[in-house]
């Protein structure tokens, strides 16, 4: 039976996500982000074609790396301004049944005990839908604003997301007892005092004395994303996502990166297909290659070259207005997103991008797999990188909305359908339950241990 792939639509709550410009394109609608209708209908068409997940990117802080001032990024609306994205969740599962939510928060500027309780919240809201894609953040303009110096050591981050992962962990698998709730209206006992715990914990970043605020969700535990690629990030991937989302030009270096987070979880003493790997991909599809090349040049002409290199220098760290347009880029020491310096590392000098490329509508500023085509061609092109990566699946980053998911909706889904590659219903359960076979984590899961 060939490979299953999973799908995840890639969204952002801001006029702007991966690609500058596009909100300013006749047909998109994402300046729409903040009402309500925006988001029930991207829940809708997105469970309509199947898909996994919605998946929510977040940043805390504005960029304002490139040319040291934040202009850039506002004139562009790249992913500023941008609105907190747990409201949404509901909104859009209200009117779906089976799709997931992964949303990201910051463990740099949350508290382990407020933010278990949002999820929590969530969980039973959704009926066990939602996931936790976890970041530790990477611009100093965040760490400013959240009353921080500036951002901590990048490595720090990670030590730091350790204890904050297992604290969590210690109130949605520890405090209660899968029996506490009984909800007995003739003895009057709602609660069973003797089946709650306290949590304590006593660390060298976090102090904790509390009962978690909330009885057991469906999952718990709410299913793990995590997206940072660099070294730390990949071990802390191994070690807790069940789910890590990758970016690479090519697909021998995704390759290379999802080789080393399987080898690394297993290290850890978990199966190494115990994760599931997403690989960014944008995707023009159109119902012919001519006309889907058409609608490549119409996005083309949207792409603000500058909020893009605004939105690059925040990943990176670099100050990109420093090079001009056919300069390489120099891969150089970062404190922000290490798997974009790493990346021009391995490209090595000879092949490495210059500014020019990165402010392309193309396979560079993508940093990922990059498709252009009818259904045919756009699915010939993602099984191609599921044979030559190992990657378990994609996720779909945004472009003009509605039009482009619609797209996939409609032309490709049914192409993977046909090609008995992409399901045709979904799977009773929560989510990790229709992603990993079982709704609560695995016995090999660092998380398993804390259980009541």
């Amino acid at each position: 039976m060939p490979k299953q792939i999973h799908l995840n639509a890639f969204h952002m709550n801001s006029p702007g996500h991966s690609w500058a410009g596009l909100w300013a394109h006749p047909r998109d609608q994402s300046s729409a982000h903040n009402t309500p209708g925006y988001w029930t209908h991207l829940a809708k068409t997105a469970e309509r074609g199947k898909l996994d997940a919605i998946f929510l990117a977040d940043v805390i802080g504005v960029y304002d790396v490139y040319g040291g001032t934040p202009d850039a990024a506002l004139k562009a609306a790249a992913q500023a301004p941008t609105l907190d994205p747990f409201p949404v969740v509901p909104l859009m599962a209200g009117v779906t049944e089976h799709i997931g939510f992964g949303v990201t928060a910051t463990v740099s500027y949350e508290q382990p005990y407020l933010l278990a309780r949002r999820f929590s919240t969530l969980d039973h809201l959704t009926g066990g839908r939602v996931a936790w894609n976890i970041v530790t953040g990477l611009l100093d303009s965040g760490a400013r604003g959240a009353g921080q110096t500036g951002l901590a050591e990048h490595d720090s981050r990670y030590a730091a997301a350790e204890e904050f992962l297992d604290v969590t962990y210690k109130l949605w698998e520890g405090s209660w007892a899968d029996d506490a709730l009984v909800q007995d209206k003739a003895a009057r006992l709602y609660t069973k005092p003797d089946r709650v715990r306290r949590v304590q914990h006593q660390g060298e970043r976090y102090q904790l004395d509390a009962l978690h605020l909330v009885h057991p969700s469906p999952q718990r535990t709410p299913f793990l994303f995590q997206a940072g690629s660099s070294t730390a990030g990949r071990d802390f991937a191994a070690r807790h996502a069940e789910a890590v989302f990758v970016n690479g030009p090519t697909p021998e270096l995704v390759a290379e990166t999802v080789r080393d987070i399987r080898r690394r979880a297993v290290a850890h003493g978990r199966d190494a297909y115990d994760i599931k790997v997403f690989l960014g991909a944008t995707l023009i599809v159109a119902p012919t290659d001519a006309e889907a090349q058409e609608r490549h040049r119409s996005y083309a002409e949207y792409i603000d070259a500058e909020g893009t290199l605004a939105l690059i220098s925040g990943w990176s760290g670099i100050d990109l207005s420093r090079y001009g347009l056919d300069e390489k880029i120099q891969a150089t020491e970062s404190n922000a997103m290490r798997s974009l310096t790493d990346t021009l590392r391995r490209l090595g000098p000879e092949k490495a991008w210059t500014i020019r490329d990165l402010t392309r509508f193309g396979p560079e500023g993508t940093r990922g797999a990059f498709l252009i085509g009818s259904p045919a061609t756009v699915a010939d092109g993602l099984l191609h990188w599921v044979e030559a990566t190992d990657v378990d699946g994609f996720n779909l980053v945004r472009l003009v909305m509605p039009e482009s998911l619609e797209a996939i909706v409609d032309l490709l889904v049914p192409e993977l359908q046909n090609r008995g590659v992409f399901k045709t219903d979904y799977a009773d359960g929560p989510l990790r339950q229709k992603l990993s076979g079982s709704p609560r984590l695995s016995d090999r899961h660092p998380g398993a241990r804390f259980r009541f």
